[in-house]
């Protein structure tokens, strides 16, 4: 089965915004609300050792979705490419999926009275990008199957080594977005450090 999902060079990142921008033109999205947030990490240290890199969050591409597996109606799905999307005709804004997801990567449209979320641009289809892919100077950002070994992501995986890839936290929903980041550039953050993944007692 196909999983498409996203691959990020934290390393190459510089924090310019233009993937948060790409993303809300792209996609039409609401003023205040963002599908793919961008966090300064740091700085941390003490100087002049000090260390900050930049981290795009979006929607982490679950195996195990827990957005998907509470939604009553079934709106939230993962269709044939393994992207997890909402169909917003049987959409009923229980918010459930909202307080499901893990890393706060969904929102409520209050307009439209329904629930959006990254859709790592489905509506483009290959070879078209994702437009924050595409809007990315620093070409930090790869898209592709993460089940094929030729894809561009897992190519990247095997040259940078697995010791540099990183994940956010797990809580059993298996995220496929992964992150590269070298000690070159500064240590990954444990998860006391996501605002959007509190620490649990």
């Amino acid at each position: 089965m196909k999983k498409k999902t996203m691959l990020i060079d934290l390393d190459r990142c510089i924090g310019c915004f233009s993937c948060e921008i790409a993303c809300k033109n792209e996609n039409n999205i609401d003023l205040g609300v963002q599908w793919n947030k961008v966090f300064t990490m740091g700085p941390t240290g003490v100087f002049p050792d000090l260390e900050m890199y930049f981290l795009p969050a979006l929607c982490q591409s679950c195996e195990n979705a827990p957005c998907v597996e509470v939604c009553p109606t079934g709106a939230s799905y993962i269709n044939e490419e393994g992207v997890i999307l909402v169909d917003h005709n049987k959409c009923i804004a229980c918010m459930a999926c909202i307080s499901a997801c893990p890393y706060k990567a969904r929102s409520f449209n209050g307009k439209n009275q329904v629930i959006e979320k990254c859709t790592l641009c489905d509506h483009l289809k290959a070879p078209d990008k994702p437009a924050c892919v595409k809007a990315c100077c620093a070409k930090a950002r790869f898209v592709g199957d993460a089940e094929d070994p030729q894809s561009d992501i897992n190519k990247k995986i095997r040259e940078v080594g697995t010791k540099n890839i990183h994940t956010l936290p797990d809580a059993g929903n298996k995220p496929t977005v992964k992150y590269i980041l070298s000690d070159k550039t500064a240590k990954w953050h444990d998860r006391k450090s996501w605002v959007f993944f509190p620490e649990k007692d």
